[in-house]
Parts: C-alpha cells; structure tokens; sequence
C-alpha cells in the first residue's frame, strides 16, 4: 500500500543510522528517505510497503550519517601538496608558498579545487569552507562536483596575484556575491587572511561587509606564539583582544586555528559566540602548538573541525582529524578520557555546521535537512567487531571505508567512484601545473 503523498526519491536503508541530531538518536536497521534535496523522513519505518520508492540504495549493514564538515581549507594547495615540507611556518609561507601562489591562475585554481573535492567526496567531506585565491575557481569546481561549499577570496595588506590592490580585492569579493546569491551549494564568506597581515581598517572594513550581507566572516587567528607576541609588540593587546577593540568579533565569526590563546581571550570568544575551527594535523605539521579545545568547548564555544591545506597537512581526510584530535588531546592532558569520541564526531558534523552557520541546513539528518549523507561501509577486518558506532568512526575508520556520498540529494560517489566529474583529468591538470612549478624551482 503506498499512503497519497509519501514519496522517496531516493531511499538509503539497511544501515545503522547515527543523525547527529540534539539527542544523538542512533536507530538500528533503519533508513532515511529522501525527497527532492530534503531529507523526508527517518525511522525503523518499512518505507518500501508505504512509500513510493524511485531509487533506493542499500547500506549493506553500514553506517548512514551526516556528511563531514571541514570548516578550514586552502583547497587548491592540493597543487603544493609536499612541495615544502618540514618547514617552520613563517619561512614555509614567505620563501616558498607566496613565491608559488604567484604562478596561480583561476583555471588552476579550478583544477587544484577540483582534485580537492575529488579527495574530500571520497573520504565523506559533503561541506568545505575555503580560503584562497581566485575563489570564483574554487566556487566553480565546488559547484561541478556537486559540493557544498563556503569561499572567500582572501584578503591582505599587499597585491594579490589574483585582484592587485586591497580596494579590487573588495571589488572582487563583491562580485563573488552577486555571481553566487542565488546558488543552492555556495555561499560567500568575507575572509581577511589574519591580524598580522591586514590593517585594522582593511579588519573592520571587512567586518562590516560581511555583516550588511549577512556572511560568515573567516579570519586566520592565534595560530602561534610568534604571531601572538607580534600583535601585542605592535598593538597591545592579543590578536583576540585586537579583533575584539576593533569591533570585528560578532558571532558570524570563525576564527581558524586559536592555539596561543590566554583565559581572556577564550573569555572574549565565548562573549562574541566566536566559532573555532580546530586544524590539529597542520597545526602539528608546522609545529605551531595545541590549540586548549578541551578549554573553549568547557566555555561552551562552538569548535569545528578543519584540515588546512595540502601543503601543511598534507591531506583533506577529516576521518584522519577525527582520530588525531581525540588522541592529540588525551596525551596532551594526560586524559585518556577527555575528547570522547562523541565529542569529536560532533565536531566534525553538527558543529562544524554550525561554525558556518549552515546547522539548520546540514551536519545532522533530521527531516527537513538537506540530504547531504554518507555511508560507511563497516564489514572490512579493521571495522569488526564493532561495538560503538561513534567509536568506531573516530578511530577505525578510513577514507576508504567511505562506500556513498550523497550532498544535496544527489548522488556524487557510489562504490568509490565519483559521478560528477573526471577525476582523472583533475589529477592530470595538477600534475602538469606541478612539472611548471619543478621547473622553475
């Protein structure tokens, strides 16, 4: 019997699903239908004798959730990927990575991206937030792999490879605006680059454009002890104190890294509801400290989970953050039980979602949600016997275990393969940017 009205497009089932939702609700052998690009409907229901199913795609068993959220990403950085590693930050920024970002253009932009969320589909990311040059590339290719995605061209005191001067970098921005208002996948963001590379008026003017069109504003923060040091040297206060004297900080602000901050500034994230996007993998990398996560989600912030770029990570596997966030942490504070793996789960789906202001849209599957899912195939050695889902997601699984991606209502991977794009010919595309950038060097 099929009950008037209740249809699926398309119907994930057989799977143990974990909604992310405000109770943490997991529901065994059960499914989420999907109507249109909304989710319509989740439960234990037999949705094959009561629905009208179109397509309906079988879990095998696995695990249905949210897609991840990587709230910080350089995403065509994937064309630098291993080009300088093992280098303090401010030498690998200054002497190798400016130099590089100078032969940029927007089509390898597009194809740095493209390979980026050829990477990010495959290990379950369904939503990025992006800060680089010539971000209309990036919105384009995010656009064509079917990806959600928050970008902004970053801002900063000097000529842009991209705009020139700071006043066509606004310009730019602006126009991304226009071009993208209306797009179901990509949304703007207003994004200078940090307190240490942007004047106080470049910070507030950006401020205010993000706030007159009501856009999440992204900003590199705290990131190491020498940057902190250096904006209190030349201010007098803390780069969180200095954002805060400003005026800039406002809760659509995320503040990506945070590692050297002082009980105040976490006092002042959490009174401007800052969001956080934690990088413990880049943050590692580069040697730049441990950010007191542990710290700001006691205060009740809201911390996200990011990757960075290629070239100071130097991958895009949120799966991979998971576990290196809740072990970073536990050794850290000698805590075996601080960081759970709920915690961190959450971080990397709801939260991260909420860090971009896009919760009531995504990061949890709960009717009304866009459909933005993924499964996770649960029948390989390293995933048996599994007695805690969550768990089992934040320290046993891999980006390979990633079997479907769906964002938006639309299947983009299914058996590993990606349906939206030739992922070939975005390998090919940075490879052959790659042998320029050799040979210069």
């Amino acid at each position: 019997m099929i009950v008037s009205g209740q249809h699926a497009d398309l119907l994930i089932f057989n799977g143990t699903v974990l909604t992310m939702n405000l109770d943490n609700e997991k529901i065994e052998n059960g499914a989420v239908a999907v109507s249109g690009d909304k989710i319509a409907a989740i439960g234990k229901a037999d949705f094959f004798s009561t629905w009208k199913i179109y397509r309906a795609v079988d879990a095998k068993g696995g695990i249905i959730m949210p897609g991840l959220v990587n709230t910080h990403t350089h995403a065509a950085m994937t064309c630098f990927r291993g080009m300088a590693d093992d280098m303090p930050l401010m030498t690998w920024l200054h002497e190798y990575i400016f130099p590089a970002e100078a032969c940029m253009d927007e089509s390898r932009v597009f194809s740095g991206s493209l390979l980026a969320c050829a990477e990010m589909i495959l290990s379950g990311t369904t939503c990025f937030c992006d800060m680089y040059l010539f971000e209309d590339g990036t919105a384009s290719a995010a656009c064509m792999a079917g990806m959600r995605a928050v970008v902004g061209e970053v801002l900063y005191d000097f000529p842009s490879p991209n705009y020139g001067n700071l006043e066509n970098g606004f310009i730019y921005t602006q126009e991304l605006i226009n071009k993208w208002k209306d797009n179901d996948l990509i949304t703007i963001a207003v994004e200078p680059h940090s307190p240490y590379l942007c004047s106080p008026k470049l910070l507030q003017r950006a401020s205010e454009m993000a706030q007159k069109y009501s856009l999440p504003l992204v900003i590199h923060v705290s990131e190491t002890e020498n940057e902190a040091a250096q904006i209190r040297q030349k201010y007098g206060s803390s780069p969180v104190e200095h954002l805060a004297e400003l005026g800039v900080l406002a809760p659509n602000l995320l503040a990506c890294h945070c590692v050297a901050l002082s009980d105040n500034d976490i006092s002042l994230l959490k009174q401007y509801d800052i969001k956080v996007s934690h990088n413990p993998e880049s943050n590692m990398k580069l040697a730049s400290g441990i950010a007191p996560v542990p710290k700001l989600i006691d205060a009740g912030i809201c911390v996200g989970l990011g990757t960075d770029g290629c070239s100071s990570n130097n991958n895009l596997d949120l799966l991979s953050e998971m576990d290196m966030t809740a072990k970073l942490h536990k050794v850290n504070t000698l805590d075996p039980a601080i960081m759970n793996a709920r915690t961190v789960l959450r971080m990397a789906t709801i939260e991260g979602a909420r860090a971009l202001g896009m919760d009531s849209i995504t990061g949890s599957l709960e009717p009304g949600k866009h459909a933005d899912i993924i499964i996770v195939d649960t029948s390989s050695p390293h995933m048996t016997p599994m007695y805690n889902p969550e768990s089992h997601l934040v320290y046993s699984a891999r980006a390979g275990d990633i079997i479907t991606t769906i964002i938006n209502g639309n299947v983009v991977m299914e058996n590993r393969q990606i349906l939206t794009f030739d992922v070939e010919k975005a390998m090919a595309d940075v490879n052959a940017f790659a042998r320029t950038l050799n040979a210069v060097s």
